[in-house]
């Protein structure tokens, strides 16, 4: 059977296409390559560690404290010059005022972080923190970590609404950073290029600003924390 010149130049483009098509490298499902092509399969950090608090018996509110800690693997520390004041209060359970760390007593800027007792936080890649924060006046609450060789950072996202309790999830890869001074709860010096985030000791947060005290004015609340994190042996 005798072909046509264009049907013969339509199968050789075929041909050239399918090996062309075979030729090129198999990819795997999900994530990408840098630049957007599609690559390896995107790895999401798993949960590190959850803190809810819990009320101690007879509720109230209370200087804060370990017995508020309601993870057997996490150890609270405290800082800022003031930060014997910061209080825990709440209910458990109860949505509208769940049990939490609150800052109105705080006469100067406070902290807390969390230490899990056996890991280190990889915060590299895709790890996150997700937490459940509201606040009064101008106060908002930024994310902290100290690093393995005890260099403190604070980051520039701040969170807290002024009407109700919300919950923020943010990937910590948008996160740019400054040293902190860690006693006084300031800041300092310039943006921190590329920080090395895989080696993680604690993590929690600061509030930048003084309390007002009980009432509206200028406080933050702080209740559920989750970092999603790949879990590094101390």
């Amino acid at each position: 059977m005798k072909l046509s010149r264009n049907t013969v130049l339509g199968l050789t483009f075929l041909g050239t296409a399918f090996c062309a098509f075979s030729q090129a490298p198999a990819t795997k499902e999900g994530g990408g390559k840098e630049g957007g092509g599609r690559g390896a399969r995107v790895v999401r950090a798993p949960l590190f560690l959850r803190e809810d608090w819990k009320q101690i018996p007879g509720g109230g509110e209370h200087a804060l404290s370990q017995a508020y800690v309601a993870n057997p693997n996490l150890e609270l520390k405290l800082y800022g010059e003031d930060a014997k004041n910061m209080q825990a209060t709440g209910a458990d359970g109860d949505e509208n005022n769940p049990t939490h760390a609150w800052t109105g007593l705080c006469e100067k800027p406070c902290a807390l972080a969390l230490r899990d007792k056996k890991n280190f936080a990889d915060l590299s890649g895709l790890a996150r923190i997700k937490w459940v924060t509201k606040v009064s006046g101008f106060h908002k609450v930024h994310p902290i970590v100290k690093l393995a060789d005890g260099t403190w950072l604070v980051g520039d996202r701040a969170d807290g609404s002024m009407a109700d309790w919300l919950e923020a999830d943010f990937s910590l890869a948008d996160v740019r950073w400054l040293k902190l001074d860690i006693e006084k709860i300031q800041t300092k010096g310039n943006w921190v290029e590329k920080p090395d985030l895989t080696k993680v000791d604690e993590i929690g947060f600061a509030d930048l600003l003084a309390g007002s005290g009980h009432g509206p004015g200028g406080w933050s609340d702080v209740a559920r924390i989750e970092v999603f994190a790949k879990p590094v042996a101390r």
